[in-house]
């Protein structure tokens, strides 16, 4: 079986030259105003040092930017990572389960649509969690699974929409499409937004909040590290 990991690097490499437009569309228009609203909960000073984990493209990296952060990118895929359009950020090619970063180097961090691919979550949390500094900030976003009537929707539109537009899109949409509403699926069936909180709480986050975003198709979440 191959490793989430591994399995993200395989999606994203040939869809890295058309990401944000697509991510953009496909998303109803929701995912950048996601993204804004994740960056504008964070509770740190301006001028902050901030790591943006699967930073893909740069979107959340950009808006740090304009905020007047300094922005470290890491992402695992050099396909994303070298279509990053974001000239003030410092690169960096990494994994999200092993930071070439020290402890508590960071004032905050920030992750978009990460934790689907991590090998093991409560692992990949308490690294992510080793490198902010007492006090600072971690902030994640994830694509959330709707409930009651909006459900049937949501499944219509990840089953059967989404995997016919990706091939009609090509250039890798097509595998896109038929994985993104079973992993969604599939990750909220393991993990509730309390047990999401447990894993984080143990992982050294305190005061950890969450927000379901355009009917629940959006899931942000935001810790203290302690």
């Amino acid at each position: 079986m191959t490793s989430p990991p591994r399995v993200a690097l395989g999606l994203f490499r040939p869809i890295a030259h058309n990401y944000e437009r697509w991510a953009a569309i496909l998303s109803l228009g929701q995912d950048g105003r996601w993204r804004r609203a994740l960056v504008g909960g964070l509770t740190v000073d301006r001028g902050s040092l901030i790591l943006d984990v699967a930073a893909g493209t740069g979107s959340i990296t950009r808006s740090l930017l304009m905020r007047g952060h300094h922005v470290v990118a890491l992402d695992q895929s050099e396909a994303m990572l070298s279509r990053l359009v974001a000239s003030e950020a410092r690169r960096l090619l990494a994994a999200a389960e092993s930071l070439p970063i020290r402890d508590g180097a960071v004032d905050a961090l920030t992750a978009g649509y990460l934790l689907r691919y991590v090998e093991e979550l409560p692992t990949a949390m308490r690294e992510l969690s080793r490198v902010v500094r007492p006090g600072g900030t971690v902030a994640m976003l994830e694509f959330g699974r709707p409930t009651g009537v909006w459900r049937p929707l949501w499944w219509f539109y990840t089953r059967f929409a989404l995997p016919a537009i990706g091939a009609v899109i090509g250039s890798g949409w097509s595998e896109v499409g038929r994985f993104l509403g079973p992993s969604i699926d599939g990750f909220w069936t393991r993990y509730s937004p309390e047990d999401l909180a447990r894993v984080w709480a143990e992982a050294g986050l305190a005061q950890v909040r969450w927000q379901s975003m355009s009917l629940g198709g959006g899931f942000l979440i935001w810790g203290v590290k302690k």
